[in-house]
């Protein structure tokens, strides 16, 4: 079984369709767990339609931030493989399926793939440890053996995906990479899946106005993940 772990805030506008797109997967065996961390949107009023289907479990919460949300979704879990999606992401019928056997096919930890952020197509390549100690390449929204699931740095606020794949290749772990876009993430709204292209956290873009703010956010977030698994810059 694939355990699907949405976390959302105040994403009632594109909740509803990531659901949907969890619904139609075709070919494997599935739950899907929806973290409600306190919403103050419709969030609430949407999940109340969801709460009789047999394998959706709601879980309302204060709001506690992402990681936490997703390690509350994963104590909930029972699949032997699990993932985390963004509460704006929309599968292709068949990405659980491709994702799940080249999990079974190989002895790595997580498998991912190709994936599309609004108008930017994000071709990630094949599994490299060097790559990844430089940066990150693999969205959160992989696909995971459970029992190499080291659970979330709930400490981490930004890079938490980067961090969980730095911290899963630390204890033997690695990937595997699935070519093909399944999967899309909507530009609608700020939050989870908030983006900018690489090219504007540097001179001479990183020192307009309204990018300077995220810039500084950006280099201090990656510092620390840097300190905490000894990178260099």
């Amino acid at each position: 079984m694939i355990s699907v772990i949405i976390p959302t805030y105040n994403h009632a506008s594109s909740l509803g369709e990531t659901i949907e797109s969890v619904l139609r997967q075709e070919g494997v065996e599935l739950e899907l767990i929806v973290v409600n961390d306190g919403s103050t949107d419709q969030t609430r009023e949407l999940l109340n339609a969801y709460q009789e289907h047999p394998n959706i479990t709601i879980i309302h919460q204060e709001n506690a931030g992402r990681n936490p949300a997703r390690n509350r979704g994963f104590r909930e879990a029972i699949g032997d493989q699990l993932i985390f999606l963004d509460a704006d992401a929309n599968l292709d019928t068949d990405a659980l399926f491709k994702l799940s056997q080249a999990l079974r096919g190989s002895g790595a930890s997580f498998a991912y793939g190709d994936f599309k952020y609004g108008f930017a197509h994000f071709k990630t390549g094949p599994f490299s440890v060097d790559r990844l100690h430089k940066m990150n390449y693999v969205h959160i929204a992989a696909l995971i053996r459970r029992s190499d699931f080291p659970g979330l740095d709930e400490a981490i606020k930004r890079f938490q995906d980067w961090d969980l794949w730095l911290t899963i290749v630390e204890r033997g772990g690695y990937g595997v990479y699935v070519p093909g876009e399944t999967m899309r993430f909507s530009t609608q709204e700020r939050g989870i899946s908030s983006w900018m292209p690489k090219s504007w956290y540097h001179a001479p873009w990183k020192w307009l106005p309204w990018i300077r703010s995220r810039a500084r956010a950006y280099q201090a977030a990656k510092r620390i993940i840097q300190k905490k698994h000894s990178l260099t810059s």
